[in-house]
C-alpha cells in the first residue's frame, strides 16, 4: 500500500459564526421576529465533518434571535434518530457538543407530533409539537446528495422539515408515500403546507472535499426549496470522491449516522441506485465493500451495514441491532439493517475478500483504504494503483508502496490516518 493526498477545490468559511450572523442580517430578520416570540432552532442528528461547527452555528442562530429579543429553544430534529426516544436524540446532541450551556438555551425533546394538514398527494403532515407552538422555526442543516433519491432537491432544509422535524411517525410516513410518489414531489409538496402554516428560515450548509464548512446561506420559508435547489448543486461541485473510479476493494474503518444516513456515503461507494453493485452508468465501480466498526457517535445505529459485503466482526458487536432496525423500517431501506458476513481480524478478513474479485490474484489487487466516506483528502491505494497515481496531477504520493500494517493479532490500525507520513514523500 501507498498514501496519496488528493488535490480538491476547496473553499472554506474560516468564522463560521461570523457568517451565519451575515446571512442571518440580510434576511430583516428583525422585521419577521418580534421581541418576546418563540424561536424553535431545529437540530439534526447528521452533524458534519466538523462537528465543532454545527454546535457553533447553532449558538450563533440562538445568538442572533436573543439579540431580536426572542426565546429560541433546541428541538432535536432526527426523524426516528436515537432509537425513537426523546432521550436518545437529546444524548446525540449532546454528543456533538449541543448543549443547552453552550448554546445559551434550553433543548426541549419529545417523540410527539401535531399533524398540521394533509399535502395535495393526502399525507398527514406530522411537526414536532415543541415547533409547531412556536412562533417561529429555523431550519439548519447540511445539503448533500442523498443516499437513495435522486432530483433538484435531495438532502437538506426541506428533508429536515419533513423527516427531522416529523419525528418517528412522520419519518414513516413519508418514507411509506415514496413507494408512491417521488421524493422530490413529496419534499416540494409538503414544504409548501408546513411553510404556509409555520414561519420558517432556513440557514444551509455546504462543506467542502474535505469535510469543512465551504458556505452558509439563508432563506426565508417560501425560498426554502430555491435554497435547496442551489446548495445542492454547489454541494456536488465541491464534494469529495475517491481518486480511482475503479476498485476490486474499499475497506473502510467506520460507518456511522454521524457521516451518513447509510453510514457510509453511499455515493462515494458508487451504491447509490443498487444494492452491492454499481448502476450501470455510476462511478466508481466498486466490487466489494468491506466495513471495520462503527463510531461512536452513532449510539449503535449500524444503519448502512447490509450495504456492504463483509465487515470486521466487532462491528455487528459495536451495533445495537434494535436501534438499527427501527432506522431501517422507519427509512424503508430494510437491507442496510442486514448482517454482511463477518470476520474476526482484518488479516481473515481480507484474506478471504482478495480471493472474491475474480481472476485477479492478490498482490495486483485494486484496494483503497479509507477511515470514512468523510476523510478522503489522503487514501491508502494498493501497489495495483502506483503508475496511474504518479501520472496525474491531482494526486500527490506520499509514501512508497509498503506492507499492511497487521498487528500480532492479525489487526490494522483502527483509523488509516495514523499511518500519515510527517511530511510529503520528495
Amino acid at each position: 500500500m501507498f498514501r496519496v493526498r488528493q488535490r480538491f477545490d476547496a473553499p472554506r468559511v474560516e468564522d463560521v459564526a461570523g457568517a451565519v450572523e451575515r446571512q442571518l442580517a440580510e434576511l430583516s430578520l428583525d422585521e419577521v421576529v418580534r421581541p418576546g416570540q418563540s424561536v424553535a432552532d431545529a437540530a439534526g442528528s447528521r452533524g458534519i465533518a466538523d462537528i465543532a461547527d454545527i454546535a457553533t452555528i447553532l449558538r450563533a442562530i440562538v445568538t442572533a434571535l436573543r439579540r431580536l429579543g426572542a426565546r429560541p429553544f433546541l428541538v432535536p430534529a432526527m426523524g426516528s434518530h436515537g432509537g425513537g426516544t426523546a432521550d436518545g436524540q437529546r444524548a446525540i446532541l449532546e454528543s456533538y457538543g449541543i448543549t443547552e450551556r453552550f448554546c445559551g438555551c434550553p433543548i426541549r425533546a419529545s417523540m410527539v407530533t401535531v399533524v398540521i394538514g394533509e399535502s395535495a398527494e393526502g399525507i398527514p403532515i406530522h411537526f414536532d409539537q415543541h415547533a409547531y407552538a412556536a412562533d417561529h422555526v429555523v431550519v439548519c442543516n447540511r445539503i448533500k446528495t442523498h443516499t437513495q433519491f435522486s432530483g433538484r432537491v435531495e438532502s437538506g432544509l426541506s428533508k429536515m422539515l419533513l423527516i427531522g422535524m416529523g419525528k418517528h411517525a412522520g419519518a414513516r410516513i413519508y418514507h411509506r408515500a415514496i413507494q408512491d410518489y417521488s421524493f422530490d414531489r413529496i419534499l416540494r409538496s409538503v414544504t409548501a403546507v408546513v411553510t404556509a402554516h409555520c414561519s420558517v428560515i432556513g440557514v444551509g450548509i455546504v462543506e467542502n472535499a474535505y469535510g469543512r464548512t465551504a458556505r452558509v446561506a439563508a432563506a426565508l420559508g417560501p425560498r426554502l426549496a430555491d435554497l435547496d435547489e442551489e446548495l445542492l448543486v454547489q454541494s456536488k461541485r465541491w464534494a469529495a470522491r475517491l481518486p480511482f473510479d475503479r476498485a476490486d476493494v474499499l475497506l473502510i474503518d467506520e460507518i456511522g449516522k454521524n457521516i451518513s444516513g447509510t453510514g457510509f456515503d453511499v455515493s462515494v461507494a458508487g451504491r447509490k441506485y443498487l444494492d452491492h453493485e454499481p448502476a450501470p452508468d455510476e462511478y466508481p465501480k466498486v466490487r466489494i465493500v468491506a466495513l471495520r466498526g462503527l463510531t461512536d457517535l452513532s449510539g449503535g445505529n449500524a444503519e448502512g451495514m447490509g450495504l456492504a459485503e463483509f465487515c470486521r466482526t466487532r462491528l455487528l458487536d459495536q451495533a445495537d441491532l434494535r436501534i438499527t432496525r427501527i432506522n431501517a423500517l422507519t427509512s424503508g431501506h430494510y437491507t442496510g439493517a442486514m448482517l454482511p458476513i463477518d470476520f474476526e481480524t482484518d488479516a481473515e478478513l481480507l484474506q478471504v475478500v482478495l480471493t472474491e474479485i475474480g481472476l485477479t490474484e492478490p498482490p495486483d489487487a485494486r484496494l483503497i483504504w479509507i477511515h470514512n466516506t468523510l476523510a478522503l483528502g489522503e487514501v491508502e491505494c494498493s501497489a495495483a494503483y502506483w503508475d496511474e497515481a504518479r501520472s496525474r496531477d491531482d494526486l500527490e504520493v506520499l509514501t512508497d508502496p509498503r506492507p499492511l500494517p497487521f498487528d500480532a493479532a492479525g489487526n490494522l490500525p483502527d483509523d488509516v490516518a495514523t499511518l500519515a507520513p510527517t511530511a510529503s514523500r520528495s
